[in-house]
């Protein structure tokens, strides 16, 4: 098989840290190349340096034998390398047609409306992929965006196609139809490299696996040949438990008590009459597909959505209409769905991060004044117990890897002690190691008697965290379940609003 791109010896560097440390990569054409790799392992900064993002300090770059030097993406795209990032870099109030050809536009002076409608609805029925070009980009679900993502790469023709997490931000059924989509462009000859972290997806879409680790490329195998487990230790540099192994435990009395509550988002009902318990001791896992009222929900219970009516109680308390602030002194800790929108200031330091909610309050402030010594002092405890990498304290939130984002959102909320700590996809978009310490995590908080609440959209976490599982489909509860008895098919047809009386 012909090899389409070839890096050799290729290493990055910036101020403090190796991203890059002599990778090696080799792609060949019609294959699916995954790229495995921790949070921080540097599978981003390789790609970004086949894409013309940065420039390698040393090493070569080299697609169909023509050595690479990009200086901007802008060349990359010009030499027949797409690319479609985790972000997508969309204009929302745009059509598909007209985002897909923004900035390549045939005719240049004048834009031909239904030309280039017609020209995107040939390139996606060449693709196979069905999707309206007259649509507008901001009314479709994420996976249809990500077709269109996918449309802007081949329509600038291009001969290498670079997913990075894809599937971060999909639901189950929208992973079906990528898969389905990327099987399609592989038998078309076209060669992809997907960057993932789960490790079920890379063995069962790809064709081979390079392992990074620490910077460096450790192994690069036959995915056939290999095993999950195997795949797993290589990333780490350890053996690692792909199991979640929780001790019986005996729940409580009820933290969170939600009774009918109703919520509204842009006048429609999101939340119908939801009624649910999260007791001392327990994890509630809501399960459900994305869009089914479970994130309003949340916001609800932490006070950033108004109920329109029913009521909400932690500890006895009615909280139904107190503030933010009321509820976190009561006791509620909140890791929110999207850590870099509504977990962290993105510019800030790590130090202003931990104390975001107590920045205030002493020892961190006296007189209105923050108190630089008590901050550094706190952060670096945190940073040290929750293993947050980079150790630099002063380290602005942007430039650290989701993992490690994700894990000072957790040590920041966790450290407060909370009563409830309501989880809205904690582990979203995490390597196999970061998961597995924040499923850790969560069981010492259940086996210190806290309460909590676990949403999430990967089946797997729900049904091996929770020792209840409630399921929401279109704002309603469909029903509640035991953990450990409930079967993925069970789960599925409540999902998609099937009662279990009605099965068969």
């Amino acid at each position: 098989m012909r090899t389409c791109l070839e890096v050799r010896d290729v290493t990055k560097s910036f101020p403090g840290v190796i991203a890059n440390d002599h990778v090696n990569l080799v792609v060949r054409e019609g294959e699916i190349h995954a790229i495995l790799g921790e949070n921080g392992a540097g599978k981003s900064t390789l790609v970004k340096l086949i894409y013309g993002l940065y420039k390698p300090d040393s090493g070569s770059v080299r697609l169909y034998d023509q050595e690479l030097n990009f200086a901007s993406p802008r060349q990359a795209i010009q030499a027949g390398i797409g690319m479609v990032h985790q972000h997508f870099m969309l204009i929302p109030a745009l059509t598909v047609a007209e985002n897909v050809v923004l900035g390549g536009e045939p005719g240049r002076i004048h834009y031909r409306r239904k030309e280039n409608i017609e020209l995107v609805r040939q390139l996606a029925k060449q693709y196979h992929m069905d999707i309206d070009p007259s649509a507008k980009v901001g009314d479709l679900t994420v996976g249809l965006q990500q077709r269109v993502e996918i449309l802007k790469v081949f329509y600038r023709k291009a001969k290498l196609l670079i997913l990075d997490e894809p599937t971060a931000m999909l639901t189950p059924q929208e992973v079906e139809e990528l898969i389905l989509v990327m099987e399609r462009l592989r038998s078309q000859g076209i060669p992809i490299i997907f960057i993932s972290h789960k490790l079920d997806e890379v063995k069962r879409i790809s064709d081979r696996v390079t392992v990074m680790r620490a910077g460096k490329t450790v192994s690069t195998v036959e995915t056939k040949s290999t095993t999950p487990q195997e795949l797993a230790n290589a990333m780490v540099g350890r053996e690692v438990v792909l199991h979640v192994s929780k001790p019986p435990q005996m729940p409580g009395e009820p933290v969170l008590e939600v009774e009918d509550i109703v919520v509204l988002s842009d006048h429609n009902e999101k939340v119908k009459g939801v009624s649910l318990q999260v007791r001392r001791g327990e994890i509630f896992g809501l399960a459900g597909i994305d869009g089914n009222g479970q994130f309003e929900l949340v916001e609800a219970i932490a006070g950033l959505m108004p109920c329109k009516s029913g009521h909400i109680r932690l500890l006895g308390q009615d909280i139904s209409s107190s503030s933010v602030q009321h509820r976190t002194k009561a006791g509620i800790a909140y890791i929110p769905q999207d850590r870099q929108l509504d977990g962290l200031v993105m510019d800030f330091e790590l130090t202003e991060n931990f104390v975001l909610r107590d920045f205030f309050k002493a020892p961190f402030a006296r007189v209105g004044q923050m108190k630089k010594g008590p901050i550094e002092e706190y952060a670096t405890r945190l940073s040290e117990a929750f293993d947050v990498r980079p150790r630099q304290i002063h380290a602005l939130a942007r430039n650290l890897s989701g993992g490690n984002q994700q894990k000072v959102i957790l040590a920041r909320e966790v450290s407060r002690n909370p009563e409830l700590l309501i989880a809205a996809q904690p582990t979203r978009g995490l390597d196999v190691g970061a998961i597995q310490f924040i499923h850790n995590k969560l069981l010492e908080l259940r086996a210190a008697g806290k309460a909590i609440l676990l949403v999430s959209l990967e089946l797997d976490e729900i049904m091996s965290l929770s020792d209840r599982i409630g399921v929401i489909y279109e704002g309603r509860l469909m029903a509640i379940l035991p953990g450990g008895e409930v079967t993925r098919e069970q789960l599925g047809l409540l999902m998609t609003g099937v009662k279990l009386e009605e099965e068969g």
